[in-house]
């Protein structure tokens, strides 16, 4: 992420340590996926070089699949600034979760938002935290355990699999995650199996329509590129919500 405009100098010494992170390999993906299985046979992808540094040279439908970030930068999720930036506790009142639900936080890393949905669903309802990083769910378990949250399950994904459980979810979130899905198609086709009928799949992405929001290219998506690659899926477009200061909140039901 860029930071806006005449920064704090705090601030800026932050982001300098934070670019030699990424120049370094803390952004980069892991080495290897532990999880990981066999690549599936599709023709739906396409490869490119040369490629945007930023990305994996792996396109779907026109876009090219950014780099995942590694376990090494989980520290970036924490940061104090974020709620200023983002507006996290506004973007969970826009969910519109209620007390018993089951939500499944996908690519929760440490467990930022997954926490915070924890509160909302209650002792009854219940959060999948799925990540494909084991080091990820570790922290986030840790997390949990410190301020005593019991309602948040970590799931160990793959690349192709959430490994959500069939048709037991009221929600699907993910926060700045999709653009980074090696296997899009193929992960949405879990997520959706994982999907009660009228059940939402909520995308929080960067605004790719947007000059202005001072984030890099491959990290950001259009409204219009979302609701193409999701018009393959059993999915029925809902509303856009503009509400939040860089990012838009697409929101999509399950048919049938």
């Amino acid at each position: 992420m860029i930071p806006p405009s005449h920064p704090p100098k705090h601030y800026l010494a932050r982001w300098l340590t934070l670019l030699l992170l990424c120049r370094w390999g803390a952004f980069a993906p892991p080495a290897a996926d532990p999880v990981a299985v066999a690549a599936p046979t599709t023709n739906r992808y396409e490869f490119h070089q040369p490629h945007d540094p930023d990305g994996i040279g792996k396109f779907y439908l026109g876009r090219e699949i950014a780099h995942v970030m590694g376990h090494e930068a989980a520290p970036w999720l924490e940061r104090a600034e974020r709620e200023q930036e983002e507006h996290s506790e506004q973007l969970i009142e826009e969910l519109q979760v209620r007390a018993g639900q089951v939500v499944a936080d996908i690519g929760a890393g440490t467990g930022y938002f997954s926490r915070r949905l924890a509160g909302k669903v209650g002792p009854t309802g219940k959060v999948f935290a799925e990540d494909i990083q084991p080091e990820m769910l570790t922290l986030l378990s840790n997390k949990m355990a410190a301020v005593g949250i019991t309602n948040v399950i970590p799931i160990l994904g793959t690349t192709t699999d959430s490994k959500l459980p069939p048709g037991s979810v009221d929600l699907v979130l993910m926060v700045d995650v999709y653009h980074e899905f090696d296997w899009p198609y193929e992960m949405m086709e879990a997520i959706c199996r994982s999907l009660k009928p009228g059940g939402r799949v909520v995308f929080v992405e960067f605004r790719g329509e947007d000059p202005r929001v001072p984030i890099k290219r491959l990290h950001k998506m259009t409204e219009a590129q979302v609701r193409k690659e999701m018009a393959s899926q059993p999915l029925q477009w809902v509303e856009t919500n503009r509400q939040l200061p860089w990012q838009h909140i697409i929101i999509f039901k399950k048919m049938g």
